[in-house]
């Protein structure tokens, strides 16, 4: 079989199709950003090594993504790059629209904080804009179309090796993570919760998580071969999850300046509290994707 790389080989229709559902998606997975006022000060006041740095780690984020789940059937790395800049622009183009829709942006302002904010919010949008790829596919009514573009599907062909999961799981957590780091409630949650509210909390994200994804059997979940132990997927998978939610994380707490001048004690609740949605982000993150 010929690899899709040349002229002829382009599916134009199918990439266009895909352009779309990216805007949609965008559109669908960040609009709670959009009206978060937290989010547009960000633009404002942020450190902007921390929000470089941000915007550095999206790109083989979505490089790898693309790879996954890009606006077509990707054969190569160059491809997936194209994608991913593609899913990039409309991030960035659909922030600044929505933006200055409504009214968070104004001709009198900085660039500076022009920039700033929709550079932040370009971030979610451009995982949304990629996510739109997988969920708003759709199918055609006729069944050998479906059929057919289940097999061009790369989401439906391709397998997921171990440190792939662990990839869709630091994913999930950070697209939900960044819907709430921000948010001066993170903070709040910390100083309200004693220790012992925080090991519940714990306990409940693993719960959560665990049950999520392989006790309930939803689709995408992992099914155990015959004779596994049950604690087999917790061990593997499931506290893995968690671990990676809780560095994600602490990372976007970092980043949103929200453990500044506070103490270690109050880090370490906000991490633990904001693991709670990570970990749920990391274990829809496999069902999504």
């Amino acid at each position: 079989m010929s690899v899709a790389t040349t002229r002829e080989d382009f599916n134009s229709s199918k990439f266009f199709a895909g352009i779309a559902r990216g805007i949609a998606g965008a559109l669908l997975f960040a609009l709670p950003m959009f009206m978060t006022m937290e989010m547009w000060e960000l633009g404002f006041y942020m450190d902007r090594s921390r929000l470089f740095l941000l915007l550095i780690v999206n790109i083989p984020l979505l490089v790898i993504l693309s790879d996954r789940i890009g606006f077509e059937r990707t054969s190569t790395w160059r491809q997936a790059i194209r994608d991913a800049s593609i899913a990039y622009g409309l991030g960035v183009l659909g922030s600044a629209l929505i933006l200055i829709v409504m009214g968070v942006l104004k001709y009198d302002q900085s660039p500076h904080e022009i920039i700033g904010t929709i550079a932040i919010q370009a971030i979610p949008a451009s995982i949304g804009a990629m996510l739109g790829r997988s969920q708003l596919g759709g199918q055609s009514d006729d069944g050998d179309d479906a059929k057919e573009g289940d097999s061009d599907d790369p989401v439906h062909e391709r397998e997921t090796s171990y440190a792939g999961e662990l990839f869709l799981m630091a994913v999930g957590a950070l697209f939900l993570n960044l819907n709430v780091a921000p948010t001066e409630e993170m903070i709040l949650l910390s100083y309200k919760m004693t220790p012992w509210h925080g090991l519940l909390m714990i306990a409940a994200s693993l719960a959560v998580m665990h049950g999520f994804v392989y006790a309930l059997s939803f689709k995408g979940s992992h099914d155990l071969a015959e004779g596994t132990p049950s604690w087999h997927a917790f061990v593997r998978f499931t506290l893995p999850g968690y671990v990676i939610a809780g560095l994600i994380s602490a990372y976007c707490l970092w980043t949103f300046h929200r453990t500044d001048d506070i103490g270690s004690t109050q880090i370490l609740m906000a991490v633990v509290v904001l693991s709670f949605p990570g970990a749920i982000g990391a274990a829809a993150a496999r069902l999504i994707l």
